[in-house]
């Protein structure tokens, strides 16, 4: 497998230390049975204190609850998803295990995801992208302004946040006209491996 490539090598300068990436980490055959499956959860308008976004999810391993901002146990990562989550922890230099949490949306048109930074339970971040591209979009704020950076997303493509991508910049999606799938596996913080050894 080739070696990653980093925000400067695709996106040009500068770069974004800590956001790495790679085309056609899926073949099309694979992806079109991801996004059948996909199909065939029973996903959910995305919840947050009371709000219903137009993305539609599921999740494994682990939930968090944007309502109450509980963190509690979910079902196992269903065998079929298995494959994609040792190439996705293969390409970020993690063993298969510590991806503990997997994250399927649906974004249907019109839906996109707003500035966040993922919660502080989760740290390593690797997102797949399936069906239609897009672009995610960076920013950090600084006095008078915010720093940004915008890294195109092709479909079969997969993300790495780490460090200072992970943790100093917020990122988001802008809705879109046509559908798109994701696949986003996390690990477990020392915050969520506390919050796990408690449960």
């Amino acid at each position: 497998m080739p070696p990653p490539l980093s925000a400067p090598d695709l996106f040009g300068a500068p770069a974004l230390p800590g956001l790495a990436y790679r085309e056609a980490i899926v073949t099309p055959e694979e992806e079109l049975r991801l996004i059948a499956a996909i199909d065939g959860l029973e996903l959910r308008p995305f919840r947050f204190q009371g709000w219903l976004g137009k993305r539609l999810t599921t999740s494994f391993g682990w939930r968090y609850d944007f309502d109450d901002a509980s963190f509690t146990q979910g079902m196992p990562l269903p065998d079929w998803l298995l494959p994609t989550r040792d190439r996705a922890a293969t390409f970020a230099g993690l063993v298969p295990g510590d991806l503990e949490h997997a994250l399927l949306i649906r974004y249907d048109p019109g839906a996109g995801i707003g500035w966040h930074r993922d919660r502080p339970v989760f740290e390593h971040v690797i997102g797949i992208s399936l069906g239609s591209p897009t672009t995610m979009r960076f920013r950090k704020r600084r006095p008078g302004g915010f720093d940004r950076f915008a890294a195109p997303l092709a479909p079969r493509s997969i993300y790495h946040l780490s460090g200072e991508a992970r943790h100093q910049w917020e990122h988001s999606i802008a809705p879109m006209e046509v559908p798109r799938w994701s696949i986003t596996f996390r690990s477990l913080s020392d915050k969520g491996r506390t919050l796990n050894s408690g449960s």
